[in-house]
């Protein structure tokens, strides 16, 4: 089954900020265990994180960040990749087995309403309660101006 570039870069955004103790239990809760063999055991190491000054000017590198990858095979032959922030070896590999399976007719529409959407949504409560902390803290300035011109 062939997906277009933006669905999968969804589902595995998804995957790769959700938080790896849900997605376990999600798992747990579908009965997700198939067969598979690890092409690349989960592996750590470290990239470089690039920016830009007010997100307009040239790209310099703001420092490291340790990431985990996976890479799995299906009993089919498909294959299923991840990386992921952190060092959660398991975690990698969850999230590839995941990969793996929702490039597959068989599996790709439940998954998608049943794991992928609720941690879309999960993702954008925590999103939402981190906004609301920070607007409480916010600080409004203003300028007064004289009403002389001298």
């Amino acid at each position: 089954m062939h997906f277009d570039t933006a669905t999968r870069q969804h589902w595995m955004s998804a995957l790769a900020h959700s938080e790896p103790q849900q997605l376990a239990d999600l798992m747990q809760t579908l009965k997700l265990a198939p067969e598979y063999d690890a092409i690349r055991a989960p592996e750590s190491g470290l990239v470089q994180i690039q920016a830009r000054m007010g997100a307009t000017g040239a790209r310099f590198f703001a420092g490291d960040a340790t990431l985990t990858r996976a890479t799995v095979r299906l009993q089919d032959g498909t294959l299923g990749y991840s990386w992921v922030l952190g060092r959660d070896k398991a975690h990698a590999e969850r999230c590839a087995l995941i990969d793996a399976l929702l490039q597959t007719s068989a599996h790709f529409h439940s998954l998608m309403e049943t794991l992928i959407a609720p941690l879309d949504a999960h993702r954008a409560a925590r999103i939402a309660a981190r906004h609301a902390e920070v607007n409480t803290s916010r600080v409004d300035f203003f300028t007064l101006v004289r009403g002389d011109n001298a």
